[in-house]
């Protein structure tokens, strides 16, 4: 099926309606927080259903509905970062564990924001390579003996306030890694804390912290985006409709997520990212999938 372009912007979603792209917003919703990359099942759910692609500008723009989830679950731990980071810096108290945690975030967002600056024009372009599904195939098996590597060598037991600044910077570069497709942001970030030897309900919540900026800046960068492109009405309707859709349905994946890492470990996730990059690849190279 031939993609849809605004001012060769990847606008697929339009074409797919209110019903098709509010389905695609509880995919989103509930792949975009979990580490098992929600571009590649935005790329596999409408192959198999025979939809178009809603595009890379979904995605991004999708992202916001995970931010709204993500403030609204974390609202004390936001509300900790802001305010006593604040008051720490107003009283010259530099060693504030939210100060530290504030400037690691700070820190930490800024790989990936040179990172999408550089890669935007090729990630969000009509048509794009890097949305290939091989590439996301291979990214999906590669992240999931990664995420198997965390849990056979994590010790498991730092906790978030104990983070120093340099493991920030180290998940923030683990970060970058999800502006390729099929890696996954909260995978990539959730795999580097685990390395690092968080708990893995730590690192979770570090990784959904940490996200806050960069899913903002992302979000509201492809918003701009499908401004400048004169984006019809219909279009931003559609979009708003997913936007409400995936809001909840990711509020609902993070309650679950939490719960299930103080119970149980990553192995669910890896198995899963593995046998869904070997069918990835299979229906690429022998059932013509494109």
């Amino acid at each position: 099926m031939a993609d849809i372009c605004t001012q060769g912007l990847d606008t697929g979603f339009v074409a797919l309606g209110y019903t098709r792209t509010a389905a695609l917003g509880v995919v989103q919703g509930l792949t975009e927080l979990l580490p098992i990359s929600s571009t590649a099942h935005m790329r596999l759910v409408p192959a198999l259903l025979g939809w178009q692609d809603p595009g890379s500008a979904f995605s991004a723009a999708m992202q916001l509905a995970a931010l709204a989830a993500i403030v609204s679950y974390f609202w004390s731990d936001v509300r900790y970062v802001a305010f006593e980071s604040i008051a720490a810096v107003r009283k010259g108290h530099w060693s504030s564990p939210a100060l530290r945690l504030a400037f690691g975030i700070v820190l930490a967002t800024v790989p990936i924001v040179i990172g999408g600056l550089l890669l935007s024009s090729s990630l969000n372009a009509c048509g794009s390579p890097l949305r290939s599904l091989w590439v996301i195939g291979v990214s999906c098996i590669v992240m999931a003996g990664l995420l198997a590597l965390a849990e056979l060598y994590s010790r498991h037991r730092r906790d978030m306030n104990k983070m120093s600044v340099l493991d920030a910077l180290i998940v923030g570069l683990a970060q970058v890694g999800a502006l390729f497709p099929g890696v996954s942001r909260s995978g990539s970030t959730l795999t580097a804390a685990l390395f690092l030897g968080f708990k893995r309900e730590e690192a979770a919540r570090f990784s959904f912290l940490l996200g806050i900026p960069a899913i903002t800046l992302a979000g509201l960068k492809e918003l701009f985006e499908l401004y400048r492109a004169h984006l019809s009405l219909e279009g931003w309707s559609i979009l708003a409709i997913g936007l409400i859709v995936g809001s909840i349905s990711a509020f609902v994946t993070i309650w679950g997520l939490m719960r299930f890492l103080e119970r149980f470990s990553t192995w669910p996730f890896v198995i899963y990212r593995g046998v869904l990059g070997i069918i990835i690849l299979a229906g690429v190279f022998y059932a013509g999938w494109s």
